[in-house]
């Protein structure tokens, strides 16, 4: 065999695989707006209690005939359309898209022994139902169990991916926010005030954390709604703790421009408001996360600008956003949640009255991106971005693995 008949083996064998997955995460969506599927896939919810133990041996031995069973057979079909296609397409190598086909066959299989009630079953082939502490948070690329837990505990209508992420990652139900509480620094910018509105829409529980001391509110649609406003100020980060315990997504969006000063008091400034005080935010929220379900449903959001990888014409700016930026990087290696960072490109403000981009939009785009699971949010109209920030994020977090040590959690 040639060097391409090996490519194109791998690559109908790697796709047959990536195939029957979507076709099962589509059923699975699917089961949640069609009645007739929903009555087969409402057994699988009766099954677990929130710490993934479940209800009792009859219901969970029904919910593998009734759920699972079907939904190994719609994986099986899929996989023989796509043996059919790759037939026709590449005759001499298309034995290679049965390895889809296995793959089905081993949930096939797994399927009767759960629904068997064989002992050994549900620990080697239902892996993201296992109870115990989760040793992590939601992954981004492939479903965990932290990341499943939230399709039966936090909004059934979302997270319906069931090994690779794709599905929900194109339908925006990787992440929901409906009924999440969310708090917003520096909310009576222009960002955010855009963030508390397409948060809401998003059917989140809005907080306004602001210097400002005026109640805020949203203007849709000709209708105001008020907002929970809390009054802070830089230096009382520690007032917050108390509202941390009940917030799900702490997004610090606070920040100042200096613009082309230099001074020690400039300098001092520009650190204090956009570098240390979003670090003590950040950690204060993070001690507040300590169960499996604050795992799972917490966050933070960072906002460290495009100036991480560009110029902002703005050197303080641009040198307390790397600071942050780097100790956003550093703390994610251990974090015991999801921290997403904010990289946005130049948009019109009271920061930057010279700004390209709609500040409404970007907070649109920002939302949207978060319900996709980007943990690197980039919205910006500079391409090359795109490009250098994934670029810097790997290099600079195995820096910090190689050179730097874990945390240690108290025995």
């Amino acid at each position: 065999m040639t060097a391409t008949d090996w490519l194109a083996i791998a690559v109908w064998g790697i796709s047959s695989i990536v195939w029957v997955e979507i076709a099962r995460d589509c059923n699975h969506a699917l089961a949640h707006v069609w009645q007739p599927l929903g009555r087969l896939h409402n057994w699988h919810h009766r099954v677990f209690r929130p710490d993934l133990t479940p209800v009792n041996e009859t219901i969970y031995r029904q919910a593998q005939w009734r759920n699972d069973l079907p939904e190994s057979l719609v994986m099986l079909t899929a996989s023989g359309l796509f043996g059919v296609f790759a037939f026709v397409v590449s005759p001499n190598v298309f034995w290679a898209a049965l390895a889809g086909t296995l793959y089905s066959v081993s949930f096939l299989f797994g399927a009767i022994a759960r629904g068997m009630g064989w002992r050994w079953a549900h620990e080697l082939t239902d892996l993201t139902h296992l109870p115990g502490p989760f040793q992590s948070p939601p992954s981004r690329l492939f479903v965990n169990r932290p990341y499943h837990w939230r399709h039966h505990f936090d909004n059934q209508d979302a997270y319906f991916s069931g090994a690779l992420t794709l599905v929900d990652r194109a339908l925006g139900t990787a992440l929901s926010l409906k009924g999440k509480t969310v708090a917003v620094t520096g909310a009576s910018g222009t960002l955010g005030t855009g963030l508390l509105k397409y948060l809401h829409l998003s059917g989140a529980k809005v907080i306004a954390l602001t210097s400002s001391d005026r109640t805020l509110s949203l203007d849709l649609d000709g209708e105001t709604v008020e907002v929970k406003t809390v009054n802070w100020q830089i230096g009382q980060e520690t007032e917050l703790a108390e509202l941390f315990e009940k917030v799900d997504i702490l997004v610090l969006n606070h920040g100042v421009n200096v613009g082309g000063e230099r001074t020690p008091e400039a300098i001092e400034r520009s650190f204090e408001i956009n570098a240390f005080s979003g670090w003590r935010l950040m950690e204060q929220f993070l001690a507040t996360v300590r169960t499996n379900r604050d795992m799972v449903c917490k966050e933070v959001w960072v906002n460290t600008s495009e100036a991480e990888v560009s110029p902002a014409f703005s050197p303080l700016y641009e040198l307390s956003k790397r600071t942050l930026g780097d100790l956003v990087t550093m703390r994610r290696l251990d974090a015991p949640c999801i921290v997403r960072k904010l990289v946005l490109g130049p948009f019109k403000s009271n920061l930057n009255p010279i700004g390209i981009m709609s500040g409404d939009r970007v907070a649109q785009q920002i939302v949207k991106k978060a319900k996709r699971d980007d943990r690197n949010i980039i919205v910006t109209i500079n391409p090359i971005t795109g490009i250098a920030l994934p670029i810097k994020e790997f290099f600079v977090s195995w820096y910090f693995r190689l050179f730097t040590r874990a945390r240690k959690l108290p025995e």
